[in-house]
């Protein structure tokens, strides 16, 4: 299992980096998958706007971008790049008056739970995936480490 954080144009988080694997993972094992190799990639609006345009033509900004690197559209072994907007977090975490802590953590399950095959392109889907974030938020442990941001 490898999961990697990486940080492109931000100051790097001071997470405590084994319980928030640890929790991925279980994320990734309660749906009936394993992670392989997994890096999550936090940027600005910026970076992540123009690999929204370069690599799906969408001009809009977004929070999360997940590309799916499974050698087989059948595999359970997670293989993937999870980029995430820490600007658009800080905005929706303020938007939805939720704390940061409560919003970058759905936002990281949201990423794996993409992984795990779950989309949410339509009314039924996206339901479905804010019952999944909501189920795994409680579990973060970015709940529980305030102070370490």
């Amino acid at each position: 299992m490898s999961i990697h954080f990486y940080y492109n144009d931000i100051p790097k988080f001071k997470w405590k980096l084994n319980p928030l694997k640890q929790w991925i993972k279980s994320i990734a094992l309660e749906e009936n998958f394993k992670i392989k190799d997994l890096d999550y990639i936090f940027c600005t609006d910026e970076y992540l706007f123009n690999i929204n345009i370069q690599y799906l033509n969408h001009h809009t900004l977004t929070d999360i971008i997940t590309f799916d690197l499974s050698s087989s559209p059948k595999n359970t072994d997670i293989e993937g790049e999870i980029y995430i907007s820490i600007d658009r977090v800080k905005e929706n975490a303020i938007t939805f008056q939720h704390s940061f802590e409560s919003e970058i953590s759905r936002v990281i399950a949201h990423g794996v739970l993409h992984l795990c095959a779950y989309k949410d392109k339509t009314i039924s889907e996206e339901k479905i995936m804010r019952q999944k974030e909501d189920h795994y938020i409680k579990t973060s442990p970015l709940l529980n480490d305030k102070d370490d941001f």
